[in-house]
């Protein structure tokens, strides 16, 4: 009776001892399943915050370090457009200063400029408005308008300035020949089919078709439509032979200056020095693009916009109003 009551004493032990143990795995299951749906919950979470700056970035919100880009010293599209948008500035002795922002990357040229715009994301820059690629880079709106050589001629685009071409003293030959084709009838057309806005002309072209050879020189902006100009000169003066070199308006006006040029070419008004020694005309208006990269989703800047960039005061795109 004894051994009984010792082996069913055992045998309760044993079953108290595997009904212990069950709850301890019951229990184990149950935190385990308690933290994955923890770590599930919070993946979603993540998952979510993603979708969320997905669906923010696809409707159109900009963000990100701006990259300024300018042109270099002596081009005359950077010295209208810091002079346009009030980048420039007189300090207290009345001398002028260009307050462009000095972390802004340089480019020498119109077609330089758009390729990096186009090779940026997070780039502003800007160009003639008669070389702007569209299939490259973005032009956005100024002020609610639009970058047209219409609204340039209308003054609604208020961002232009002047083409000018300048000689020393009055010219003679080939060279008077030339610029009288360019402000003739047939000329200006040659202009406005090309993106710019003329201000007028002298009538029918009746050239004298003299023989020679002259250089003209100067802005990399006007330089595209003076090779066109070039083109269809020659159509009908067969007899001239005309170079056109690019570098930039300073060195245009310079270079005439020091006879090294018969014609210089500068995409802005002359400065008073320049003009002192130099016989300037206006040959075309032309508009000034602030141009983006094609997947920005900005399309309007302000005025301020533009100068708060260029000064640094705006570094960020998400600081702009959209």
């Amino acid at each position: 009776m004894i051994m009984k009551k010792v082996i069913v004493a055992m045998m309760l032990m044993a079953m108290t001892a595997t009904t212990v143990a069950g709850c301890g795995s019951n229990d184990t299951a149950a935190d385990t399943t308690t933290e994955t749906a923890a770590e599930d919950t919070t993946a979603d979470t993540a998952d979510a915050a993603e979708d969320t700056a997905a669906d923010t970035a696809a409707a159109g919100a900009a963000s990100g370090a701006i990259s300024v880009l300018s042109r270099e010293d002596g081009s005359g599209t950077r010295g209208a457009f810091i002079e346009l948008f009030g980048i420039e500035q007189k300090d207290a002795d009345g001398n002028k200063v260009d307050n462009t922002i000095d972390s802004a990357e340089i480019t020498n040229s119109t077609s330089v400029m758009m390729t990096t715009v186009a090779g940026n994301k997070a780039a502003i820059g800007y160009v003639s408005l008669g070389s702007l690629d569209e299939s490259q880079v973005k032009a956005v709106l100024i002020d609610g308008a639009e970058a047209t050589a219409e609204n340039v001629k209308s003054g609604t685009y208020k961002v232009s300035r002047p083409f000018n071409i300048a000689t020393k003293g009055d010219p003679d030959g080939l060279a008077k020949d030339f610029i009288d084709f360019i402000l003739s009838e047939e000329g200006q057309a040659v202009v406005e089919e090309n993106g710019y806005v003329s201000e007028g002309n002298t009538g029918a072209f009746e050239g004298t078709k003299p023989e020679g050879k002259i250089t003209v020189g100067g802005s990399s902006s006007v330089t595209p439509v003076m090779e066109k100009l070039k083109e269809a000169y020659t159509a009908v003066n067969p007899n001239a032979t005309i170079e056109v070199q690019q570098s930039d308006s300073t060195t245009g006006m310079t270079s005439t200056i020091d006879g090294t040029y018969d014609i210089g070419m500068a995409s802005r008004e002359l400065k008073d020095e320049e003009a002192a020694q130099l016989t300037p005309q206006v040959i075309a208006l032309d508009g000034i693009a602030v141009i983006v990269n094609k997947e920005n989703p900005i399309t309007e800047l302000t005025s301020e916009d533009v100068l708060n960039i260029y000064t640094g005061v705006t570094t960020d795109w998400s600081e702009i109003a959209q």
